[in-house]
């Protein structure tokens, strides 16, 4: 018969571990974020929740039953006055919920970042913190609204998400494994 041997160097759970290891990613993820000074409570003049589909700036880029994406007509993509190579606004069920803009090239990245610190807040800059670096993250977060940019350096390329806070999780809810 086998038995068991409790040792008092015994191992936790690998449970535990990954719990504790994702509650310390999470806590560091926070601890960056810049709290915002100025929530902007949507993009240009469209309010989180707002209805799109009558707007007639806007055109119909793609739709499923839960999410539809939007893109401005007519005219250059700009990001404030900044020209990006997109801008698409993404409804979930009907309310206006994300804005995703891509750009490219280390210049509009300066104007990006720029804009970001005049607009919602200056970044902390923390002794030995890499601000520079092949994948650079930065987030702002305000009441009704939160900001992420990640920015590939080795492929000149950046994303940015304006989200509102309590309807982009829903996007999440629709997210299948057929890419809905």
């Amino acid at each position: 018969m086998h038995t068991r041997r409790l040792t008092t160097g015994a191992r936790p759970p690998l449970r535990l571990l990954v719990f504790l290891t994702l509650f310390a990613l999470e806590s560091l993820t926070s601890a960056f974020a810049v709290t915002m000074t100025n929530d902007p409570k949507g993009f240009r003049d469209f309010l989180w929740g707002a209805k799109l589909d009558e707007v007639p700036a806007l055109a119909v880029l793609r739709t499923s039953t839960h999410i539809t994406d939007y893109a401005f007509q007519g005219g250059p993509s700009l990001y404030g006055d900044i020209p990006v190579e997109s801008v698409l606004l993404s409804t979930v069920d009907g309310q206006f919920a994300r804005v995703t803009i891509r750009y490219r090239g280390d210049k509009t990245h300066k104007q990006v970042m720029a804009f970001l610190e005049r607009s919602y807040g200056a970044l902390e800059r923390i002794p030995g913190q890499m601000t520079r670096g092949l994948n650079q993250q930065y987030n702002w977060r305000g009441p009704e609204t939160e900001i992420n940019l990640t920015y590939e350096a080795n492929l000149d390329r950046g994303f940015l998400f304006i989200e509102s806070r309590t309807l982009s999780p829903r996007f999440h809810d629709y997210i299948t494994d057929s890419a809905e």
